[in-house]
């Protein structure tokens, strides 16, 4: 699941969307095994090494890197835009790390994009793992506790999240997690050299029944 280019949802007809600026420091997430918290400038080497060890594999799930891209300097950027729209309610990114080595590599990444309010609520999920830790429900266990942070923090209804047709393991997650397959859009992202097809999913909130206070701009 590619982090920085998700296409933006199109509006539900009636549906009237509004950005909210996030209140509070960045969040933190800790589950048994591990810590997921917002980068900041420090992070930027633990990124640029994960994204060299794992370039095969972003390559072939995501957008080719710009030239540079794979720089201290690149991924300072990166991290001031993934700030930019923490501020004003657009993006949400975590880095992951395991619990018992703090300053240890980092072993994946987790993206909410997109972020509407109003009466659509909803947010678009990105996510990476290292490859040498593949196999080993982390990502599983990293997005339980994000989806609880987008349901129970954040009060959004709707999570989307779209992967390749091919790409099983990110098939078998999601449907774990309760995702269901809504449909494929052609076309959709332009990945390792081509426009492809993406299978399109979501998770609701079963919780999110007050459709008063969901409708409100906040």
């Amino acid at each position: 699941m590619e982090l920085d280019h998700i296409p933006g949802q199109r509006t539900p007809s009636g549906a009237r969307h509004y950005r909210v600026a996030m209140t509070g420091p960045p969040p933190c997430l800790q589950t048994p095994r591990l810590e997921l918290r917002c980068p900041t400038t420090d992070d930027a080497p633990a990124m640029l090494a994960f994204a060299q060890r794992n370039s095969e594999a972003l390559q072939r799930f995501g957008p080719q890197a710009p030239a540079g891209g794979h720089s201290i300097d690149s991924m300072v950027a990166r991290i001031e835009r993934a700030q930019r729209g923490f501020d004003d309610g657009t993006t949400v990114r975590f880095n992951i790390y395991l619990r018992d080595e703090h300053d240890g590599p980092m072993v994946g990444e987790v993206g909410l994009s997109n972020i509407v309010r109003g009466c659509f609520r909803a947010c678009h999920l990105g996510y990476h793992i290292d490859q040498a830790h593949e196999g080993k429900g982390l990502m599983s266990e990293s997005l339980r506790a994000v989806i609880g942070h987008v349901f129970d923090e954040m009060k959004l209804h709707r999570i989307m999240a779209n992967y390749l047709p091919g790409n099983d393991r990110s098939a078998r997650l999601l449907e774990r997690l309760g995702f269901v397959i809504e449909g494929r859009a052609k076309d959709y992202l332009f990945i390792n050299g081509a426009w492809r097809d993406h299978v399109l999913t979501s998770l609701t909130n079963p919780q999110a029944q007050d459709w008063y206070a969901i409708c409100r701009p906040g």
